[in-house]
């Protein structure tokens, strides 16, 4: 009897037990929608978000996870996946093929090329040295200098530089202040573009380039002491061969010829570089560049549409929404993305790499690095949140991982559009909701 009464003991009290972790989990759930319904900021605009657990495979909490959301920069996770699929370790930086003494080159959009920080020198290197004369073949990219729906008055920002097929030092003019107080611009050979206009009376010193041209004109006032602006300038062939001749100090003549069939590839610096270089500030011309390189990879043409129609009918025909995507970096309005399908791209990048440290050395960490650095706390100084942020006017979102104070392995896509409270403000909040959901679990 004594024995009866133990084992029906034994069993009511795990039976309790297991009422109590499944309310538990409820209750948690609770939380996070109480968290959404009671948030003022979160109600006043178009709000979406999905939680999923890695470790079981699971969707947790969702709002509005079907519907799509502009992405902004979120849009980078897209390209990131896709260039994962589609080039291997390193960048190409050209292709080339070599007819008695002479050397006929293509570019492959490799935004390494000279770039400030990325600094790949091996195709310039391979330019420099090889004894041959040069021969720049352009007509590869065949899509505008800029994205579909990008906004041309942003053409003077440093953030929207032109797409080409070989890119030199980011496309992006640097003007600023030397140790004489003098205004200069990298690289040296556009000076003689550089002018002063008394005419041109700006609330404060900045330098404006004229849109159709690289005319560079700053106003007649004071330069300000460690003044710097960057402006993307107005590319073409010719000034891409003049850059290159500046540079190699040799001629660079332009021919045009169709990519030969039998051309080689020199290659770039490592592709991870790269993929952290894009990631962690959210660079956009790297973004654009990286589709066109892998164009490269598997197409005679650089062409954007081209490299997402394959994407989307090889690599992403599985995802739960189909994607709008037009652009690599997000800059264009007519992307849209739902918040459960960036989850499942999530999930199929963890797939892809095999690596989740790696993974997350590649994105902003909360507290830590790139975009996510003065946002989130860190935990005894390791982040728990690593994300995409994805920004411009009226909108903002993050996706990315979580790990939780208990270790649970979470992936998120949070996306805020059409609000027109500060941007501070929403992003604070969802600092707020992701640091519960952390502490929570």
């Amino acid at each position: 009897m004594q024995r009866k009464v133990y084992i029906l003991i034994t069993v009511i009290i795990s039976l309790l037990i297991s009422f109590h972790n499944a309310d538990a989990g409820k209750i948690r759930k609770r939380k996070i929608k109480k968290l959404f319904k009671r948030s003022q900021i979160m109600n006043d605009h178009f709000t979406g978000f999905a939680l999923y657990d890695l470790d079981n495979k699971k969707m947790i909490y969702k709002l509005n996870d079907d519907k799509y959301f502009a992405p902004a920069s979120n849009t980078k996770l897209f390209t990131f996946y896709t260039c994962l699929k589609m080039l291997g370790d390193s960048l190409p930086a050209l292709k080339y093929v070599i007819h008695n003494d002479s050397l006929i080159f293509w570019g492959t959009g490799d935004p390494s090329f000279l770039h400030s920080d990325l600094k790949g020198t091996n195709g310039i290197s391979f330019l420099k040295n090889s004894g041959k004369k040069l021969f720049f073949s352009p007509g590869s990219y065949t899509n505008p200098f800029y994205g579909t729906g990008w906004a041309w008055d942003d053409y003077n920002d440093y953030y929207q530089a032109e797409i080409t097929e070989l890119p030199i030092e980011d496309n992006v003019a640097v003007l600023y202040a030397d140790k004489n107080d003098t205004l200069q611009i990298r690289p040296a050979y556009l000076k003689k573009y550089l002018k002063c206009d008394t005419l041109y009376r700006p609330g404060r010193f900045m330098v404006k380039r004229d849109f159709l041209s690289n005319t560079f004109v700053y106003p007649f006032m004071p330069l300000p002491l460690n003044f710097k602006q960057e402006i993307p300038w107005k590319t073409s062939a010719e000034l891409t061969a003049d850059l290159l001749m500046d540079t190699l100090k040799q001629p660079v003549t332009i021919v045009h010829l169709p990519l030969a069939a039998d051309a080689q590839i020199i290659y770039n610096v490592n592709a991870d570089s790269v993929y952290r270089r894009m990631l962690l500030p959210s660079d956009n011309f790297i973004a654009e560049q990286l589709l066109l390189a892998c164009s490269s990879s598997k197409f005679q043409t650089l062409n954007t549409d081209s490299v997402i129609n394959y994407s989307k009918a090889h690599f992403l025909n599985d995802l739960p929404d189909t994607p709008q995507w037009v652009d690599g970096s997000g800059l264009s309005r007519y992307n849209l993305f739902t918040p459960r399908s960036i989850i499942s791209l999530l999930c199929k990048i963890l797939d892809e790499v095999k690596n989740e440290e790696l993974v997350h050395s590649l994105l902003p960490a909360g507290g830590a690095t790139g975009s996510l650095k003065k946002i989130y706390k860190t935990e005894n100084g390791q982040p728990f949140v690593w994300a995409k942020t994805g920004s411009f006017s009226n909108n903002y979102n993050q996706s990315g991982y979580l790990v939780t104070k208990k270790g649970k392995r979470l992936a998120f896509s949070f996306m805020n559009n059409n609000f027109t409270r500060p941007a501070t403000e929403i992003r604070d909040e969802m600092v707020r909701i992701i640091t519960f959901i952390h502490d929570e679990w």
